[in-house]
């Protein structure tokens, strides 16, 4: 899964160097693509469920699923890239939300925000705790901050499948989930908006976007739980969290 997170972090890295405005998101797909395969991956979203590209670009009001496509980004514009890469029948995912060009600064605190609440969800990925402590750590960064957790969509479990349990809300309630052990995975995935917490699927039935018009966050890496703390799996190398 380390090495599948490696070419994730990768494709990450490789278009965040082409987000600009006037690129298309269907020509970041296609880079993102390439860049897959050339190191022996596959991606794992295109063809998952029908759903046809190597990325999830979602632009401003969209949270997440946003199929690529014609849209040319402009300046001011926030974009969120959501990859998944199966290497060697493993799975790893990560998403990051990149500005393009100069953007509001209130824009800016959302990237912020949203980036530390997944720094706190993945603190909490410690054996002993539970899946609800990563639940309240995301949602005290968010909440604190004044935006608003998205509660119909959450985390979960990866590891020889995309989705696998425990599911990892971003937001506490009854649900507790299961005690964190050894050599669990996670993708652990704050979705967060500067407005309300309701969202609505595009006609296109993938795309999912705030029903306020209100912009949104997406941040996630994969992340296994260690004896020694956790570890996250979508950077170029692991790197522990003490």
């Amino acid at each position: 899964m380390a090495r599948a997170g490696a070419i994730v972090a990768g494709t990450l890295d490789l278009l965040a160097e082409n987000i600009r405005a006037g690129v298309t998101t269907r020509e970041l797909d296609e880079l993102a693509d390439d860049f897959i395969r050339s190191h022996g991956g596959v991606p794992t979203f295109k063809g998952y469920k029908g759903y046809p590209a190597a990325t999830c670009l979602s632009p401003n009001d969209m949270v997440v699923h946003g199929i690529p496509g014609g849209y040319a980004l402009r300046d001011g514009d926030i974009l969120s890239v959501d990859v998944g890469v199966t290497l060697d029948g493993f799975v790893a995912d990560s998403a990051w939300t990149f500005p393009v060009g100069e953007i509001f600064p209130e824009a800016q605190r959302l990237l912020e925000v949203c980036q530390a609440s997944l720094d706190a969800g993945i603190d909490q990925a410690r054996v002993g705790n539970v899946v609800g402590d990563i639940s309240a750590a995301v949602q005290a960064v968010v909440e604190e901050a004044g935006f608003s957790v998205i509660r119909s969509l959450v985390g979960h479990g990866v590891g020889r499948s995309m989705h696998e349990d425990p599911q990892i809300p971003n937001f506490v309630s009854s649900y507790r989930g299961p005690e964190l052990r050894e050599g669990m995975t996670l993708a652990i995935e704050p979705m967060i908006t500067a407005g309300g917490p309701e969202v609505y699927v595009h006609d296109d039935e993938w795309s999912i976007s705030s029903v306020d018009g209100s912009l949104a966050a997406h941040f996630e890496h994969t992340v296994a739980v260690k004896e020694e703390g956790p570890m996250i799996l979508t950077k170029t190398a692991p790197v522990l969290v003490p």
